[in-house]
């Protein structure tokens, strides 16, 4: 998520994940981060700061949140991380993989501390957990065969073309094409954008949607396919412009609210801009979104 759709990600990004994920990810029996806080406001900040190390769920997708060929955790999120946590007095960040369905039920269950996944904001994930203020905005995209012999360049044009559609497993993307009219049991769904890619490449569907960023990203190297220029969604009938954020879970207010304080001051020195511009973002893609708007509260 993006993720896809961001890249959130989409793509960070997905529908709402099912309880069987959350069964799933129980029954791996992985090592859990201490049991909920019952105190105001939560005291996760403490019991990380104690320990010295804060635990990201990712979920491998570039550029959102990902483990390097190197074996080195990066990514926009997890580099963000690192600053906002050693400005809150924690030194270590960890990775815990995931699949982008499962980060939600991950979190929830204590299998580490917050998603750091780039995930996009919207009102079915507010009521399963509370956000920080978006760190980017992100638009939409298609990847096509080149020079776009279809000329898709919105949802309206997949429907209305007729064209051959792919997007992510659990990408936002799927209800937009919906909203726009296409049949979701028609959707070829396929794990990243780099399959996507490959279908586009491959002649399977006629356009793969994602984030603008992931879009752009993954065509550098291609021969066959291109990005299309970022466009806007439209949701309810409105244009809709989707932000990423970090997702703690609901008691852990006290946390949440830290990160925004030094988050906002990232944001109003241009650090923010300096840590995500290495992994692809423009200035057009900071954003003063804020959780709220983005929550529909």
């Amino acid at each position: 998520m993006e993720h896809g759709a961001h890249t959130s990600r989409p793509t960070r990004r997905s529908l709402l994940a099912g309880v069987a994920a959350l069964g799933a990810l129980g029954a791996a029996g992985c090592s859990r981060v201490a049991t909920a806080s019952t105190t105001e406001g939560g005291d996760l900040l403490d019991r990380i700061k104690a320990a010295g190390v804060v635990r990201l769920g990712i979920a491998g997708e570039i550029p959102f949140g990902y483990i390097d060929r190197n074996g080195d955790l990066t990514g926009e999120a997890p580099e963000l991380a690192r600053v906002i946590f050693k400005r809150l007095g924690v030194d270590k960040v960890q990775p815990v993989p995931t699949e982008f369905g499962s980060l939600i039920p991950g979190l929830n269950s204590q299998q580490f501390d917050v998603v750091a996944a780039g995930m996009y904001v919207n009102p079915e994930r507010c009521e399963q957990v509370i956000f920080a203020d978006p760190d980017y905005q992100m638009l939409d995209s298609f990847i096509v065969r080149k020079g776009n012999p279809k000329g898709l360049r919105t949802y309206k044009d997949i429907v209305e073309k007729k064209a051959k559609f792919a997007t992510g497993t659990g990408y936002a993307e799927i209800q937009y094409a919906v909203e726009a009219g296409y049949k979701e049991s028609d959707i070829l769904i396929v794990p990243d954008q780099v399959a996507g890619l490959n279908a586009v490449e491959a002649g399977r569907v006629d356009a793969f949607a994602g984030t603008a960023l992931t879009a752009r990203e993954v065509v550098k190297k291609s021969g066959k396919a291109e990005s299309t220029k970022a466009f806007t969604p439209i949701v309810g009938g409105k244009p809709h412009v989707d932000g990423g954020a970090f997702a703690f879970r609901p008691t852990e207010t006290g946390l949440r609210d830290a990160f925004n304080v030094e988050l906002r001051k990232l944001k109003k020195s241009g650090e923010l801009f300096r840590i995500l511009k290495p992994f692809g973002f423009t200035e057009a893609e900071m954003t003063d979104l804020t959780a709220k708007e983005l929550c529909g509260g």
